[in-house]
């Protein structure tokens, strides 16, 4: 949905939740571009499921948080959530917010860009370790919230060779140790830089990073460009939205996919994505599944394998929005203008127009009998909770939940009690239980 990271798409909801409505912003939404020719039945517009999903009960703990982006389950009960402006809390089952964690590293939030996801080490009830991602201030800045247009306005209009010097901030992900009073962070460790959206923990222990399009470094403008890539494919691998893969105490696998080549870097495990803002693992097979933004259409989920191109900036189902041209022309192409290209891996499935998908997670509880093995991703502009009924990797159904509560879903976790757990833009945590 947004650019860069979840860039222009983000910056139109954040400029329409604070009620403000430039021309841009009310325009935006309103291009859908036609729809591509999918590359298989099913790869976009799947029917509803035969069976609907059971009447839902929906508990607010708390609506007290600011901009929570991720959610994690302490073994005490408590809940752990991240706030894109820079802050951890730690939220009770009774919906107390505690103060602000000590110890969070600085962080500067622009955009689509502050404090991320979070995600406790396996072995967390011993070892307290934790995992997440952010971007931080470059040296000598304070942790801020900064207007958008410092991101975007006031950076993609520049010449690139001012772009490439300019001390933006930069993408980390990093590991810490939750005090044993559970007030503050202590033991930061600084594991990769590149990529700040979601971290998974993959099944043999590796931690998979997904971070967005970097368009500051070679891009001329954020929504995609009339222009083929092909003919520098490392400018993609080492600047389009990525995954990178690490140990966990932050050293990298030795069978990692770009190893032998020195201009690619060795965190990297598969590239050509724009804005993963939702990643789980299938646990059927195993394998890395991420939500994608596209620009202006073209909102995708990929499996994600080694060192596969997943064809940002070149190839697209989206197109450039409508509502930045100044030259009046509509769906204008993203790179190649291909949809599809030989090379390049088929998302296994897209949206026309945007559902601005978020969080992802797939349902392994007892509480939903007939949720298990569906995938579900939240929707920031469709405002509902996406159920999308699989066949080993094919959509076979898509259903929209929740569609009465309006609410822009940013996070999805099944707890450990079977329940899913949401955070919301507006800054709600709320546990979906079936209706008795």
């Amino acid at each position: 949905m947004y650019d860069m990271p979840c860039v222009f798409r983000f910056a139109m909801l954040s400029f329409m939740t604070a009620g403000l409505s430039p021309v841009w912003a009310q325009s935006a939404f309103t291009g859908n571009p036609p729809r591509p020719k999918p590359a298989f039945p099913r790869q976009t517009q799947a029917p509803k499921p035969a069976k609907a999903s059971p009447a839902l009960k929906v508990e607010t703990i708390t609506g007290s948080l600011s901009s929570p982006f991720a959610l994690a389950f302490l073994p005490d009960g408590r809940f752990l959530v991240t706030e894109s402006g820079g802050t951890m809390r730690i939220v009770r089952p009774d919906g107390v917010v505690s103060a602000p964690l000590g110890g969070v590293p600085d962080v500067k939030s622009v955009a689509a860009q502050g404090l991320h996801d979070v995600l406790l080490d396996p072995d967390f009830a011993q070892n307290r370790t934790l995992y997440f991602n952010y971007f931080a201030p470059p040296p000598g800045e304070a942790p801020a919230i900064w207007p958008i247009e410092f991101f975007y306005d006031k950076v993609w209009s520049k010449p690139l060779a001012e772009r490439q010097t300019m001390q933006i901030g930069t993408e980390l992900a990093a590991s810490a140790k939750l005090s044993a009073d559970g007030r503050r962070l202590e033991d930061v460790k600084i594991l990769a830089e590149g990529a700040e959206r979601r971290m998974v923990l993959a099944p043999d222990g590796k931690l998979l990073i997904t971070g967005a399009d970097r368009f500051r470094f070679y891009e001329e403008d954020y929504d995609g460009e009339e222009r083929d890539f092909t003919d520098n494919p490392d400018l993609r691998r080492n600047f389009s939205g990525r995954v990178l893969r690490i140990n966990r105490d932050g050293s990298i696998p030795a069978d990692n996919p770009w190893l032998s080549r020195a201009t690619v870097p060795p965190t990297t495990f598969a590239h050509g994505l724009r804005d993963p803002e939702g990643a789980a693992i299938n646990p059927a097979t195993g394998e890395l599944w991420v939500t994608d933004h596209g620009p202006q259409g073209g909102d995708e989920i990929n499996i994600i394998r080694a060192g596969k191109d997943y064809g940002w900036p070149n190839v697209s189902y989206g197109t450039q929005y409508d509502a930045r041209r100044t030259d009046g022309r509509k769906n204008v192409p993203v790179g190649n203008g291909k949809a599809s290209m030989p090379g390049v891996e088929e998302p296994v499935y897209w949206w026309i127009p945007d559902i601005a998908p978020s969080g992802m997670m797939f349902y392994t509880g007892s509480l939903f009998p007939d949720w298990r093995g569906s995938v579900f991703v939240g929707g920031l502009e469709a405002r509902c909770l996406v159920r999308l009924v699989l066949d080993k990797n094919e959509v076979v159904a898509e259903e929209r939940l929740l569609l009465d509560l309006k609410q822009s879903i940013r996070e999805i976790r099944q707890g450990p009690d079977g329940a899913v757990y949401l955070l919301t833009r507006s800054g709600s945590l709320l546990r979906i239980t079936p209706k008795v």
